[in-house]
């Protein structure tokens, strides 16, 4: 049996700009809590913002917060009433854990809880330290095909399952992908696993739009060379994933008669919306906010191969060198996913 120590090394956001490693208490599991040795966690642009900037909207980092949602590791301890797992399983975490009974539970959009507890949202810390506690019923096993990698970016998969569903993507859907980070390339091969026959995805770095290629979509275009407007694409689907408030509108002016937009990326609050080209081609437009039931898809989709996610994770760091995962990004433009290893 794994012995568990009372004591663990935690990344702190302790102000902007300003994460230390600190030794905190290993947390211990409630009733219907597994408690969970972490093994890898990638990091988002929510952790980087939090780091630069110290806010989400109305999301505010006001004490010491430890950043990272995405995780993956392996069960050490069980609650006293959990019954349906198995201490040394191998798991992905769902960082949310709503009420599970206001009436957004009740009907199924857990993920508008407005009480959800969610990793790395203040003010609840999150998955940069090497233990953490989580809900039994968000807790899923994964099988040995799955890296600790790829269990933790089952996290962003979720994040490209729910837009597609968003979306209604079917059999011969055209797609247009705005943003080739880590969601925007899971978000292109998920179209194309819901039957997309053309999948066209923008940004400005060259690095991205290649790996992007090697995953499999139709056409890369790199806008910074090659506006938008210029590309002649007519889309049915806009998965809107850059967080470019002038990237969105003018992909929205791509998308076709009775198309969909779906909002993905977290950009500014306020963008310029083509009104007339909307209505007059009665164009559905929604966003996303986050996921709901989607880790059993995101995990069978990553353990059959019909998505890559292990060639996405291109640097890797210690919890001692989080500020350097986190701002990795900015000052290398072949990033594409860092992650991060609490225990090494």
């Amino acid at each position: 049996m794994t012995r568990v120590p009372t004591s663990m090394r935690a990344s702190v956001l302790q102000k902007i700009e300003d994460i230390a490693v600190e030794q905190r208490p290993v947390p211990e599991p409630g009733p219907h809590e597994v408690l969970v040795r972490v093994s890898a966690v990638g990091t988002c642009g929510s952790d980087t913002h939090y780091y630069e900037r110290g806010r989400i909207g109305d999301f505010v980092v006001r004490e010491p917060l430890i950043l990272g949602h995405e995780a993956s590791g392996t069960i050490v301890a069980l609650g006293s009433e959990v019954r349906d797992h198995e201490v040394g399983s191998r798991v992905s975490l769902e960082p949310g854990v709503p009420c599970l009974s206001c009436h957004e539970c009740r009907s199924g959009r857990y993920n508008l809880c407005p009480d959800v507890r969610f990793f790395a949202t203040p003010p609840i810390d999150g998955a940069f330290c090497e233990y953490v506690t989580l809900h039994e019923q968000f807790v899923y096993p994964v099988p040995d095909e799955l890296s600790d990698e790829a269990a933790a970016m089952i996290e962003p998969l979720s994040v490209a399952v729910w837009a597609c569903r968003k979306a209604r993507i079917s059999p011969g859907a055209r797609v247009l992908v705005t943003g080739a980070g880590p969601v925007g390339l899971l978000a292109a091969q998920t179209a194309r696993v819901f039957g997309a026959t053309e999948v066209v995805i923008t940004d400005v770095t060259d690095h991205r739009l290649r790996t992007a290629a090697e995953l499999g979509v139709t056409e890369t275009v790199n806008v910074r060379h090659r506006p938008l407007p210029e590309v002649d694409y007519e889309a049915d689907v806009l998965l809107e994933c850059s967080g470019n408030p002038t990237a969105a509108t003018e992909a929205v002016r791509s998308v076709g008669r009775a198309g969909r937009v779906v909002f993905v990326g977290l950009g500014g609050d306020e963008l310029l919306l083509p009104l007339s080209h909307v209505q007059t081609r009665e164009i559905e437009v929604t966003g996303t906010f986050r996921y709901a039931n989607t880790w059993p898809t995101a995990i069978a989709l990553a353990a059959s191969g019909a998505v890559e996610l292990d060639s996405l994770v291109t640097h890797r760091f210690e919890l001692e060198r989080v500020p350097e995962a986190l701002t990795a990004a900015a000052r290398d433009d072949t990033v594409v996913k860092p992650v991060v290893y609490p225990q090494r």
